[in-house]
């Protein structure tokens, strides 16, 4: 969230902290046991970057096995989308009290450890579902995954923010979101190997296949837990060295003030939930589309089909430095569903190599997510981020869950051009929402779509005013 640096004292500020991380019973430390040295740090860095690999990476199993999981266990799609809807089902709720537990229940710590815990059993159950070949069973792995899987990605940054300054806080930010999609990446393009190889053991493909290789994707959930471990570990023993607080999350969230949500916040809202459901439930079912439509073989299927995340991991800190450097974020959120909205037309109504389409999607997916989310911040006082933050997680995991239903009935029933010219919808509906915002910002003063000198300007007389 915005203003983390101004919420918490950060790691290294104050002589007292650093003089004390520097000494051990009166003798020099060394610089990768020092707390407060850089060196110490980055490998706090890595483990935190690890931290939801392997959630990101479970995430998208059943995308990457679409054709395995309906033919193995004789589902339609619209019960194959359910897969995605149930992890969504606990985060429509989780989202406005993850900070709190991590604040006032668990601690940042225990709380990691717990949600990781969580992400893992998940997987585990849902990879024995498919072994007994009961979906039920899968459908309720998947909600537990959920419960741990948003929840992690708050201890994540909260972490994040304990531990590093102001300056170097959206570079980290930008790290730990580029790690996600590199599991996200790497899910997408080894887990098909990974089960021709279990049929190749086991005899034939089928659930028991199925299964064996879901319960082999979730070592990367356990080595998430390990991560967990040592991080706390670590920040247990820089709390006594530096003589500092618990990491929390900054977050008061207050149901009450939703009713004084300005306009131009849930405009903000309707533009988050128009644009994500035309790109994560498209992810679920895309392999099998690449295949029907383009004559793609699996393997290709699966490397056009994770390009979004793979662009989306080195783009996302060049893209959220250039949206810092310039400003303009409705600008660019325009720029952005616009260019969506024709990736999705060239998929729909063209033959066009669909790599070309793929990733003017990966780029358009980081840019929003880039200039969208800051403007929260813009638009609402300080103690209400936290809610404005949580509801607008919820509203788009209840969006994300009811289009993934959706979307898998219209495909069964419809095919996959009736699914596009949908997807298409919900991205007219994000531009109209975004165009409509522009105005009413021009209205109000034009505070979202101000450069970035206006609003250095602008801080700068609020902070000579303020003294």
């Amino acid at each position: 969230m915005a203003d983390y640096e101004e919420r918490r004292s950060l790691l290294g500020d104050g002589d007292e902290g650093s003089s004390a991380g520097r000494r051990t019973a009166g003798r020099p430390m060394w610089a990768i046991c020092d707390p407060s040295h850089l060196l110490h740090r980055v490998v706090v860095l890595l483990f935190m970057c690890f931290l939801g690999f392997g959630s990101y990476f479970c995430y998208d199993n059943p995308a990457a096995l679409q054709t395995q999981v309906i033919q193995d266990l004789n589902l339609n799609t619209a019960k194959f989308m359910q897969l995605y809807a149930w992890y969504s089902w606990p985060n429509v709720v989780l989202c406005f009290f993850g900070g709190f537990l991590l604040d006032r229940v668990f601690g940042i710590r225990l709380g990691t450890i717990i949600f990781s815990l969580f992400v893992c059993v998940g997987q585990v159950i849902f990879a024995a579902g498919a072994l007994v070949n009961h979906f039920w069973l899968m459908e309720a792995g998947r909600f537990v995954f959920g419960i741990g899987g948003e929840s992690l990605a708050v201890a994540q940054n909260t972490y994040a923010v304990n531990w590093f300054k102001g300056k170097e806080l959206n570079l980290v930010f930008g790290l730990q979101l580029s790690m996600a999609r590199v599991g996200s990446t790497v899910n997408m393009n080894i887990m098909g190997w990974v089960y021709s190889k279990v049929v190749d053991l086991v005899g034939s493909p089928g659930h028991t296949a199925l299964g064996a290789s879901l319960l082999i994707a979730a070592v990367t959930c356990l080595f998430s837990l390990i991560c967990a471990l040592v991080l706390a570990f670590l920040d247990k023993r820089a709390e006594k060295i530096l003589h500092k607080e618990e990491g929390k999350t900054g977050e008061v969230v207050k149901l009450t003030d939703v009713k004084d949500f300005p306009i131009t916040l849930w405009l903000i809202f309707i533009i988050c939930v128009g644009y994500y459901v035309a790109i994560f439930p498209f992810i679920g079912l895309g392999q099998v589309f690449f295949i029907e439509k383009f004559n793609f073989s699996p393997a290709e299927a699966r490397a056009v089909n994770s390009i979004v995340y793979i662009i989306s991991a080195p783009a996302s800190p060049v893209l959220g430095l250039m949206v810092d450097k310039t400003g303009r974020n409705v600008v660019w959120v325009i720029i952005a569903v616009v260019f969506t909205l024709a990736a999705h037309m060239m998929l729909a109504f063209t033959f066009w190599n669909p790599w070309i389409a793929m990733s003017l999607l990966g780029v358009s997916y980081s840019l929003l997510a880039c200039a969208l989310w800051p403007m929260v911040a813009f638009v609402v006082p300080e103690h209400q981020l936290g809610t404005a933050y949580g509801f607008m997680q919820s509203i788009q995991n209840l969006g994300l869950a009811l289009i993934a239903m959706a979307a898998g009935s219209i495909l069964d029933n419809r095919g996959y051009l009736v699914l596009e010219v949908f997807f298409c919808t919900c991205i007219c509906i994000a531009l109209m929402a975004v165009v409509l915002l522009y105005f009413v910002d021009y209205l109000r003063g034009g505070d979202l779509n101000r450069s970035a000198a206006a609003r250095a300007k602008l801080q700068k007389e609020a902070t000579s005013a303020a003294e």
